[in-house]
């Protein structure tokens, strides 16, 4: 446990092995929220606007299925893009006549 202290306009300095071990660097954010009676703080990058999506719950939890896909060798292999096409509009052709 690192004891901090507050300084002159409420400053704090955190410690180095803190930062070495959250790589943080001067310039970065962090995020400050209390929990009961604790402070927290979490690491945050700033994300331009253009690539938010990416990082929303749901394209993150795609992203880990699709991971968790290919580990497990649930993969198909085409080799032209015109034979992906057919097999995903066969696909789909199944998936209409059975729902």
């Amino acid at each position: 446990m690192e004891i901090l202290q507050i300084r002159k306009k409420f400053q704090i300095t955190l410690p180095q092995p803190i930062r070495e071990e959250l790589g943080l660097e001067e310039g970065d954010y962090v995020a400050a929220e209390v929990r009961d009676d604790e402070i927290v703080l979490r690491p945050k990058r700033l994300i331009d606007k253009s690539q938010a999506w990416f990082w929303s719950e749901e394209w993150q939890a795609a992203e880990r299925e699709a991971e968790e896909d290919i580990a497990a060798g649930r993969v198909h292999e085409f080799p032209t893009a015109k034979k992906a096409i057919a097999f995903l509009h066969r696909r789909t052709d199944h998936e209409e006549r059975r729902g």
